[in-house]
């Protein structure tokens, strides 16, 4: 799969944004925690069930922000960007990322889209030898049914696209 860069769509309206430097992110990992539950409230207060909304958004944030942490990369910035459209949330979550980190995101992001995600999740969570990462982004595919791309920026660094339509979920 090529990524390249995604322009965001015009139909996706900016919410939020926040920078934050990789090592005060990995120096502590509440800091993924506190801040993924803070923007999911500020993002969620306008929902139909903005708890709800907020729970689940937090979740599968702090997932994304378990990525980011799980590379220990310390120097440069982690950028976390909130679109909405419809029912729709973007979350784009740019980060530091070594060129064999990236053919690794890569690898998982064309699984999900072969339509195998559920299979090679419950795959990776009973294989003790598979990385977090893997089974992180697995996991937003199977449990949040998100639709999840990768657009490459300046070297060294790679975006994660997420788009999560919360609401519509069930449970």
């Amino acid at each position: 799969m090529n990524t390249k860069e995604l322009p965001v769509n015009a139909a996706f309206e900016p919410l939020l944004e926040m920078e934050m430097e990789m090592a005060t992110l990995v120096a502590d990992w509440l800091r993924c925690d506190q801040c993924a539950a803070y923007v999911a409230r500020m993002v969620s207060h306008d929902r139909h069930d903005p708890i709800r909304h907020a729970n689940l958004l937090s979740a599968a944030l702090n997932e994304l922000f378990e990525l980011s942490f799980h590379t220990r990369e310390s120097t440069g910035a982690l950028t976390c960007r909130f679109h909405r459209n419809g029912s729709t949330e973007r979350i784009e979550l740019t980060l530091p990322c070594s060129a064999e980190q990236r053919r690794f995101y890569q690898a998982i992001v064309e699984r999900i889209a072969s339509g195998q995600a559920l299979a090679n999740y419950l795959d990776v969570i009973t294989n003790d030898a598979a990385r977090a990462e893997h089974a992180i982004l697995l996991g937003l595919a199977v449990n949040y049914d998100a639709d999840i791309k990768l657009s490459e920026q300046d070297a060294g660094m790679l975006t994660f696209v997420v788009d999560l339509a919360l609401e519509r979920l069930l449970n």
